[in-house]
């Protein structure tokens, strides 16, 4: 997804950058937000369209896309 990628590159947040999330099965999870970002560009049109006007939401009310990319963490997180 070329807007997420865009938007972390803009607001200076590395996609190396470690969430830590706890997970149902493993408990705590420790993913690089590159993760989450192979798996928005995974997920089908309709739904990055939902996180893209999400963030753009988030962006415009200047608020903390980290927290959203960590939201998304922990529905990956196992």
């Amino acid at each position: 997804m070329n807007y997420l990628n865009t938007l972390l590159e803009e607001k200076g947040i590395s996609q190396e950058t470690v969430i830590e999330v706890t997970g149902s099965e493993w408990g705590t999870n420790f993913m690089p937000i590159s993760v989450v970002v192979d798996f928005v560009s995974n997920l089908d049109t309709n739904t990055q369209n939902k996180i893209k006007d999400t963030l753009v939401k988030i962006d415009f009310h200047n608020g903390e896309v980290i927290d959203f990319i960590t939201h998304i963490a922990k529905g990956i997180a196992i």
